[in-house]
């Protein structure tokens, strides 16, 4: 599987942004696809998974109520939209992929994007 992340981009803090995670391949369907981020200095930390249907969705409690992840299975896509974003959301989040969505909330994903940036500024 290959994604390839989009959307990032300066937002002031309050504000949204949607970002978008195309996947590669027949069997999208078959992996549960999630949200990392790495902020300059920190180590990467889970941000939102949901399930190979879309039924089920996780949020880290720094994004809960924030942040809905969903996808379209019928287009490969997966997406964050990001609400209400403030300084500490600033960080490059990786799109991520795994038959095994434990591994995604874990941070240790068989597949990941590459990153897109999102700077909140105050």
């Amino acid at each position: 599987v290959q994604l390839q992340a989009s959307g990032g981009g300066l937002v002031q803090a309050g504000g949204s942004l949607r970002l978008s995670c195309a996947a590669s391949g027949r069997t999208f369907s078959s992996y549960a696809m999630g949200w990392s981020r790495q902020a300059p200095g920190k180590e990467r930390e889970f941000v939102a998974s949901i399930n190979r249907g879309g039924g089920s969705t996780f949020y880290a409690d720094s994004v809960k109520g924030r942040f809905t992840i969903s996808r379209d299975n019928a287009k490969n896509m997966v997406y964050l939209q990001m609400d209400s974003l403030k300084p500490e959301d600033t960080a490059v989040y990786h799109c991520a992929a795994d038959q095994v969505l434990h591994n995604i909330v874990v941070v240790s994903p068989k597949y990941w994007g590459q990153g897109t940036l999102v700077t909140v500024s105050s």
